[in-house]
This record gives C-alpha cells, sequence and structure tokens, in this order.
C-alpha cells in the first residue's frame, strides 16, 4: 500500500459571508503596513472596498496594488517584488483571480528572498525558496483557479509558463465567499468553472491520485456539473454561486495534492503564445486529452461520467468512459467556450511551437495515467484543432 502525502493551507473559511473573518484573521497578526495585491477591475468597480475599509476602520494602513494582468508575465512579478521590499510591508492579501492570488504569493515569497523572480522559477531558476514570508490571506474573487488553498504560483515567459512552488508560499488563511462571485461576468464564470472542473477531473486520474483527493475530486466534480450552467446563465443564482464557490475550493485541494497533468502541461503553451486565458485553454483542451488517454483510465472516467451526470449505471467501464468524454464535450459547449483552437483564431503553423513547448513540460506530464510522448502532445494539438477527438494507433 502506497502512503499519501496531503498538504492543506492552515486555516480555511468557505461559505456565503466568509469574508466576516477577514479581520480576525488579520489581527492574528499585528500588522501595522498591509500589501493588497488585486485586480484593477475590481478596484474600478468599487469591489476592493469590501476589504479596504474594514481594514482601514481597524486602523491599518492599507496599500492598494493594482498592476495585475490576466496570465501575469514574469516582468511583473518582477515588478512587484521591488515594490513589496521597498514598501515596509507586514502583510500580504491577495484579493482577485488567480492571478492576483499568485501574484501575492510572490509579494510574501520575495519580501524575504534576494535576487529576481525569474531566479526561483521550476524550469529555468537556479535558486530556491528557504524561509517564509510575509504573512497572507488570500481571497478569490472567482470560482476556477483554487489558487487560495495551493503553493504555487504561475508566470508567464516568451511563448509558455513556469512557477515558483514551495509550501512556504501557502496562505496562512484562504477566505473562499461566494459573494464576491456574484458580479462575476458569464465568460469569465464560464471559463474559471471549466478550469475548475479540469482540476478535479485531472486530480482524480492522476497516478498521484490518493482516497483523500478522490473524495474531494469527486464531490468537486458533482457540484461543479451541477452548478456551472446555472452559474453562467444567473450569476445571482445564490445556491448556484455557492455550489460553485465549494466545488472551486475543493477541486484546489485535489490538485494541490495529486496534482494536474496533459491538460495543463498543453494548456500552458497556449497561454504563453496566444495569451488565451488560462480557463479558456484548459476548456478547449479538457475533452481532446482526456479522450486521448481515456484506455489507461477507463474505471476511473467512469467514476467521474457519474459525479458529472450520475447515469453510469448498467455501462461497462469502455462504454462509461466514451460517454465520459461525450459529456466533457457537452459542458464546454453549454458554456459557451470555443471547442476547437481554430476557435481561438490558433493558426495551424502553431501546432509544432506549442508542441515543442508542452514537452518541456515534465512536471506535469509525469502525473499522467499515460505516458505522453511529443508525438502524442503533437496529435491532441491536432484533434482539439480540427475538433475531432482521437485516441492513439
Amino acid at each position: 500500500m502506497t502512503v499519501s502525502k496531503l498538504v492543506f493551507v492552515p486555516l480555511s473559511y468557505t461559505g456565503w459571508g466568509a469574508l466576516d473573518h477577514l479581520i480576525p484573521e488579520t489581527k492574528k497578526h499585528s500588522p501595522r503596513k498591509i500589501l493588497i495585491v488585486t485586480d484593477p477591475m475590481l478596484e474600478k468597480l468599487g469591489l476592493t472596498k469590501q476589504v479596504t475599509e474594514p481594514l482601514q476602520n481597524e486602523g491599518y494602513e492599507v496599500i492598494l496594488y493594482t498592476e495585475v494582468v490576466p496570465e501575469p508575465p514574469i516582468a511583473i512579478g518582477e515588478k512587484l517584488a521591488k515594490f513589496t521590499r521597498s514598501g515596509g510591508f507586514d502583510m500580504v492579501i491577495g484579493f482577485g483571480g488567480g492571478s492576483a492570488l499568485d501574484l501575492a504569493k510572490v509579494a510574501s515569497a520575495m519580501a524575504a528572498h534576494e535576487g529576481n523572480v525569474a531566479d526561483y522559477l521550476n524550469l529555468s531558476g537556479t535558486k530556491k525558496i528557504s524561509k517564509k514570508g510575509l504573512p497572507m490571506i488570500l481571497i478569490p474573487t472567482t470560482s476556477g483557479t483554487g489558487s487560495e488553498v495551493t503553493n504555487i504560483a504561475v508566470l508567464s515567459l516568451e511563448t509558455t509558463k513556469d512557477v515558483i512552488t514551495h509550501d512556504y508560499l501557502l496562505a496562512d488563511a484562504a477566505i473562499v465567499d461566494p459573494v464576491l462571485t456574484v458580479s462575476v461576468p458569464a465568460k469569465v464564470t464560464a471559463a474559471t468553472g471549466i478550469d475548475a472542473l479540469t482540476h478535479a477531473v485531472e486530480a482524480y486520474v492522476s497516478v498521484n491520485a490518493s482516497p483523500a483527493t478522490d473524495a474531494l475530486a469527486l464531490q468537486a466534480i458533482r457540484l461543479i456539473a451541477g452548478s456551472l450552467r446555472q452559474a453562467v446563465n444567473n450569476g445571482e443564482d445564490k445556491q448556484a454561486r455557492t455550489d460553485m464557490s465549494l466545488g472551486s475550493y475543493l477541486a484546489g485541494l485535489a490538485f494541490f495534492n495529486a496534482g494536474v497533468a496533459g491538460v495543463h502541461a498543453l494548456a500552458y503553451p497556449l497561454g504563453g503564445q496566444f495569451h488565451i486565458a488560462h480557463g479558456d485553454s484548459n476548456a478547449v483542451l479538457l475533452p481532446y486529452v482526456i479522450g486521448y488517454i481515456r484506455k489507461s483510465c477507463m474505471s476511473r472516467m467512469a467514476d467521474i461520467l457519474e459525479a458529472l451526470d450520475g447515469n453510469s449505471a448498467y455501462l461497462s467501464d469502455e462504454q462509461a468512459s466514451r460517454r465520459c468524454v461525450e459529456e466533457l464535450v457537452r459542458i464546454v459547449n453549454d458554456v459557451g467556450i470555443p471547442q476547437t483552437l481554430q476557435g481561438f483564431d490558433v493558426p495551424e503553423s502553431a501546432l509544432e511551437p506549442l508542441t515543442a513547448d508542452a514537452v518541456k513540460q515534465k512536471r506535469l506530464l509525469a502525473r499522467s495515467p499515460m505516458e505522453l510522448a511529443e508525438d502524442d502532445i503533437r496529435k491532441i494539438y491536432r484533434s482539439a484543432f480540427d475538433g475531432i477527438v482521437t485516441e492513439p494507433t
């Protein structure tokens, strides 16, 4: 029997109104000056006041940092690191989507480390995170990335992505309040929702899956599959937003411990080369990657189908696994995300450069239940370009 290692954020609050725990959690660290890393759109919409005003009313000095962009390039991380080091901050709060939360992790860690952010990247860095940075609270405003409960900060390079990862990047507390997601536009709700679904599906078929991550992943799939369409169609549906928020959180816990694999490995170059949002990149690739590796994990895909629509009774694993791929195609289509690379204006000439970059994502590819060699990756990109799910020949 194998031994599984499970790592979790020390403390999480989830549910409608969870943001009420911000002040008590902040007080634990006795900060004087707090850096809030957030999305500029949230400031424009006035949503950051839900965090800044309670903190200011308690007498804390609050500095809002809004130089956050989707799929943040390494230069954004370097600029934030310099700002944090020179600011005399005692604490960091990340408030926003995955990019804001990942950059908050960078700010916290780099406040305690010398050198450039690039020095600590997984693929090309020469230095390691060696000590805990500033105290950190992470508050997601979308239901998708799971970044609030992981130790990973993702940054974009010229044509692909890389990460900084260490348990010192874990938040001291995660606050997951579905109230904050009600105003998220339908398009973003769809993309981040499929991102969360991908986390759960890939965690469940990962070679590092365990009974604990299986339970988290399957419940995440149930919650997301049962609420995503409604959250996209009616963002003010309280139950749909609550279920999506919790589903994303559980999916984050699942994939943080079991890992994601082929879908993410192929999605990173899409984001790097074409600046396609991470959720959209995962969505357009999900059915094609899972369809390609289907035979390596048929019984697990039967479980996923049951969690997706509760309709796998009397089907063989072979039949259920095929139905599972069909259901993944259906849900991506139902929430309005293009189902081919051509739908994102990716030209056929890009398939080789995408393949070359995806092959480098060995940390992710190692978790796939089926080994994905360069030619396999090339075939999957071709399938996603043509819109036809294929399998190895």
